[in-house]
């Protein structure tokens, strides 16, 4: 349940259409329900704004089938990351509404429309062709999330020309995710042109001095540039959802 099903609801009760019974059979599941292996927070969107995610590498097929039963049950929106193309797959047999984006490995179960929250535009860019897997589950997560959002991929400081003949998608933008990997420097190249917030991911794209990524995660730690926030090693995920709780203020 969210935010307006609860207002709905609470108006419903209020102008006598639904009896209380039927509304605590409604709010009985809150704030989450114990699956053993999960407790599922339906409660999440009414503190949030946003449904519970799920994150689904580690977790079995079994395990994530019933947590989407559940969510499914209170036609939430359902929003599942580092998901298999296997998982996806039996996912689809019992729910034929659900989407997979394969570069990202999200799953998308559209139970109501989502409303458009975004007051502006949302960019994300890569650096590189290798970090679009990363920039894609930040682009879909933020896109399920109620944003109007943009690509731009593989304009990196390479070649920087690329970049700046692109200055006016970036201008355009309320809030940018800037994925890189190698040394990550994309992130600070963009802080010093635009006036909004700068969402640096870092990747573990890079040879071995990379380190798995911990070389751009250093360089964005320490940018020059200022308005600039980095989330984790190849968190496409907590970049677009921070992206969208910035662009709905």
């Amino acid at each position: 349940m969210d935010i307006y099903s609860l207002k709905k609801l609470l108006e419903g009760v209020k102008k006598g259409n639904i009896e209380i019974e039927d509304a605590i059979k409604n709010l009985k599941s809150l704030p989450f329900e114990d699956l053993g292996y999960a407790k599922v927070d339906h409660h999440r969107s009414i503190r949030n704004g946003y449904p519970e995610v799920i994150y689904c590498e580690g977790k079995t097929d079994e395990h994530i089938l019933g947590i989407i039963e559940k969510m499914n049950e209170n036609k939430s929106n359902i929003l599942g990351t580092r998901a298999k193309k296997e998982t996806y797959k039996k996912i689809k047999k019992i729910y034929p509404n659900c989407e997979y984006e394969e570069l990202g490995r999200i799953i998308k179960i559209q139970n109501k429309p989502m409303e458009k929250l975004g007051k502006g535009n949302i960019v994300v860019v890569t650096g590189g062709t290798s970090d679009i897997s990363v920039a894609e589950e930040a682009y879909h997560t933020a896109q399920f999330l109620g944003n109007e959002v943009k690509r731009l991929y593989d304009v990196g400081v390479a070649g920087i020309h690329r970049l700046l003949n692109n200055k006016e998608v970036l201008f355009d933008a309320k809030v940018i995710i800037a994925v890189a990997g190698m040394e990550g420097a994309l992130p600070s190249v963009i802080g010093g042109l635009v006036d909004v917030p700068v969402i640096a991911v870092p990747t573990s794209v890079g040879y071995g001095a990379n380190f798995n990524g911990l070389s751009a995660l250093l360089t964005m730690l320490n940018s020059c540039a200022s308005g600039i926030s980095v989330v984790n090693i190849d968190n496409g995920f907590g970049a677009g959802y921070l992206a969208s709780m910035i662009n709905k203020l």
